[in-house]
């Protein structure tokens, strides 16, 4: 399945039924008096969060999504019946935002979690209902409410626990298949990973979820390389696992560079829980990643760890520290719960 994070869609409600403008006919009644029934209300359209979905592709082919409207009123007090609702189904982790990206409708960030984008329009009045002591034979109808329409954007911001950080070719995607069974791309060159990918990760009876968020690049916090979209996926991870490629040109100048990304982009990520870690120490020369992890911490970096995902080095007690730190940030999520009152 192809990852997709953003579609535009159009949405439209029902409209409302027409009201009838119908008398009571029958024999040896005369007078029989108005009996036209209300016409039904239009449909809705509902978007709600479902578990297992992790891309918008669904919105890619069908974007155009339209509720039933009501049906008209009738003779005899018959009412119309309502229109059929139309249901998004959207991963959790979507923003619904209005045509000028910005307007946030609806955040889903729950699973069974629903939001009305559209409701429809209501049922039209029959005659009966204007029926009065002083107009007996009214001969007026209401139309139904025209429905609403509009377009939106849907915008996935993946929720995982762990989101996995580096500049191009760090080794994430390496990283990410040698402890979970995702099997992303993996090759030699700068931006082999185009779409995010989630894999679940497993260590001493424990699971967590790890997005592998495509190769950031400097000004990516204006939308160079598609960082602007890359960086929304981080916003939903608890803990940062950024790994430096121990082989690179520069170690320290590509982690700083990163974290001024993190830290224009906003919402927080500067402060979101980070674990450093040196990749590819493996195709490093002996005493080497000590000394980029020394020139790191002088730099300003914290906990500096290493690791080679081709042999295993260091790989579990990373895991295990990710582990300690998402821990951690579910606690600190958690609701604090409030004392019960007290009664003698």
């Amino acid at each position: 399945m192809k990852f997709l994070d953003q579609a535009k869609i159009f949405i439209r409600s029902g409209h409302g039924g027409p009201g009838a403008v119908s008398f009571r006919r029958e024999a040896h009644v005369p007078f029989g008096g108005p009996d036209g029934g209300d016409g039904g209300r239009g449909g809705d359209v509902v978007a709600r969060a479902v578990a297992g979905l992790n891309t918008l592709i669904d919105y890619r082919y069908q974007q155009h999504f339209k509720a039933q409207s009501g049906r008209p009123g009738a003779g005899r007090d018959r009412f119309g019946a309502s229109g059929d609702h139309v249901g998004l189904k959207l991963p959790v982790g979507t923003q619904i935002l209005a045509e000028d990206q910005e307007t946030v409708l609806a955040d889903l960030t729950e699973e069974g979690q629903e939001f009305v984008l559209a409701k429809g329009g209501a049922g039209g009045k029959g005659n009966a209902f204007f029926k009065s002591s002083t107009n007996r034979a009214p001969r007026k109808s209401q139309p139904g409410e025209t429905g609403q329409e509009m377009w939106v954007w849907l915008r996935l911001k993946l929720i995982a626990d762990a989101g996995l950080l580096g500049m191009p070719n760090a080794g994430k995607s390496t990283f990410l298949a040698a402890v979970s069974a995702a099997r992303p791309k993996i090759a030699d060159y700068p931006f082999t990973t185009l779409h995010p990918n989630l894999g679940v990760v497993g260590v001493d009876e424990r699971e967590f979820v790890v997005a592998d968020i495509p190769g950031l690049i400097e000004g990516a916090h204006e939308g160079a390389g598609l960082g602007h979209r890359f960086l929304g996926h981080v916003e939903r991870c608890r803990v940062l696992l950024h790994l430096v490629d121990v082989t690179g040109e520069d170690p320290v100048a590509a982690w700083k560079t990163l974290r001024s990304e993190l830290a224009a982009y906003g919402a927080e990520l500067a402060k979101k829980p980070e674990i450093i870690a040196l990749s590819k120490v493996d195709a490093s020369p002996e005493g080497y990643a000590e000394d980029v992890a020394d020139a790191l911490r002088d730099a300003g970096a914290g906990e500096i760890t290493t690791l080679s995902s081709v042999s295993g080095a260091g790989v579990r007690p990373l895991l295990r520290q990710l582990v300690k730190q998402i821990d951690i940030a579910r606690e600190a999520e958690a609701p604090v719960k409030e004392p019960e009152p007290w009664s003698p």
